[in-house]
């Protein structure tokens, strides 16, 4: 019997493994989940007779290796990083291999020597990445086939709450790791191109410069900057394209709160800070403002950042309880992300019964045939829970049938590969469907990048 090696048990693996199994017995497989911690992999392999969990630490290169060996076809779901130790080994040992994570250096130098052996690695291929690049290509590609110019593409993907358990005044829980959503932006600032011109946002700037759009159905969101568009215009082939932004969403109203926590300091993850395991929330605010011998916390906290107290900013401030002098951070030398993250995950940690929900817009204009026009392309999954959440069924789904189509040869293109290839995503997008992961599309006349804001 065939076998396919999952490497990582984490949140987004739940859907996977559940997709995967329901194919396993018609498909003649068996699904090996491995995990540094084995409970994970037992509680997602459960007592179905084709699942088995094994325990793995990737850093034992023999363990590592002798379950590489045994599989047909290896899906990392492990933190980005970690995916080259999996990669190497599949190379030793031609195997193919899939992973949600974006194409990183180390992954795109093995290209060669996937080519040279037949074998595919199939990057790239969860929601943003994966979702994103196959609907907005297969639209690309569409309006290019029929001899369209593209003039604009925008592309937007928001992890969010869904309107069911939006029970916060900041409309957000979190839905993936919260560290990333902490340092979310940092590093340098974000690239894109707007009607020709070349645009760039300081980190300390990118949550004040947002767009808005809506959603059918859903309302209206915020979008703020990824940090480098421009790496898209070779992935897309679009080297000429005036205008090109790929951002992330919120609710209105998410960015400038946030925009707090960066002005203070507060994400920076770059310095562990004093005393941190018996620091109080309050005595970690008051970290970042100036000593008064008279003034209270929240006094100069408004002062130093011009809050009115009947602002909603304020009330945001006020809902997460940051100003609790009995609540500890707990942490001993933690970073300043590290500490605000703790704080949060109390309150925007998703219920059991909590729905998440993924929203993604695309935006393309474009000329043919001397008329300018434009498409709009939207897509809503909502989750069932908090372990089969919207983000491990938009991750994991994408994951799961793109191994299959690999591992029964539907996909056989060779190399370190993204989903941006006609025999690669349409198939995927098409099997999506059948999971109410599909796209909305309206066409309408392109009147320019904004036509309703001002540049």
């Amino acid at each position: 019997m065939r076998s396919i090696l999952i490497i990582g048990a984490g949140k987004s693996t739940s859907s996977l493994v559940r997709f995967l199994l329901s194919e396993s017995k018609t498909q003649n497989f068996k699904l090996i989940i491995a995990d540094k911690a084995i409970e994970p992999a037992q509680h997602l392999a459960g007592d179905h007779p084709q699942a088995t969990a094994l325990a793995l630490d990737i850093f034992e290169a023999s363990q590592r290796e002798e379950a590489i060996q045994n599989a047909d076809i290896v899906i990392s779901m492990l933190p980005a990083r970690f995916h080259i130790e999996v990669a190497k080994d599949c190379v030793k040992f031609n195997k193919n291999m899939v992973t949600a994570s974006y194409v990183s250096k180390e992954m795109e130098a093995l290209d060669g020597e996937v080519k040279e052996k037949g074998l595919t690695f199939m990057n790239e291929i969860g929601v943003d990445p994966g979702v994103d690049h196959m609907s907005a290509m297969q639209v690309i590609d569409r309006i290019r086939s029929k001899g369209g110019k593209m003039l604009l593409f925008e592309s937007f993907t928001g992890g969010l709450v869904a309107p069911e358990s939006d029970d916060n005044l900041w409309n957000y829980k979190f839905t993936w790791n919260p560290r990333n959503v902490v340092v979310a932006g940092q590093g340098g600032a974000a690239e894109f191109i707007q009607e020709g011109q070349y645009k760039y946002i300081p980190y300390q700037r990118l949550f004040r410069r947002t767009e808005f759009l809506n959603i059918p159905k859903y309302g209206r969101f915020e979008g703020l900057a990824n940090r480098n568009s421009l790496a898209y215009r070779s992935i897309y082939g679009l080297e000429d394209i005036p205008t090109l932004y790929r951002g992330t969403l919120r609710r209105v109203g998410f960015s400038k709160a946030w925009n707090v926590f960066v002005q203070l300091g507060m994400t920076d993850d770059t310095y562990a800070m004093q005393h941190t395991e018996e620091m109080s929330y309050r005595f970690f605010i008051n970290s970042f403002l100036p000593y008064s011998p008279t003034d209270s916390v929240e006094l100069k906290l408004r002062l130093s950042l011009k809050i009115d107290q009947d602002d909603l900013i304020w009330d945001k401030l006020l809902d997460l309880d940051l100003f609790n002098s009995d609540k500890k951070i707990g942490i001993k030398d933690a970073t300043p992300a590290q500490a605000l993250q703790k704080i949060l995950e109390e309150k925007w940690t998703l219920k059991p019964e909590d729905k998440d929900m993924i929203v993604m817009y695309h935006k393309f204009g474009f000329e043919l045939e001397g008329k300018q026009k434009q498409i709009d392309s939207t897509m809503v999954s909502i989750g069932e829970d908090q372990t089969y959440t919207a983000m491990a069924k938009t991750v994991g789904l994408p994951v799961g049938i793109a191994a299959l189509k690999i591992l029964n040869g539907e996909i056989k293109k060779s190399g370190v590969l993204r989903p941006i290839h006609p025999e690669i995503y349409n198939p995927i997008l098409k099997a999506l469907e059948d999971y109410n992961i599909k796209f909305e599309e309206t066409e309408r006349e392109y009147k320019g990048y904004n036509p309703d804001q001002l540049l």
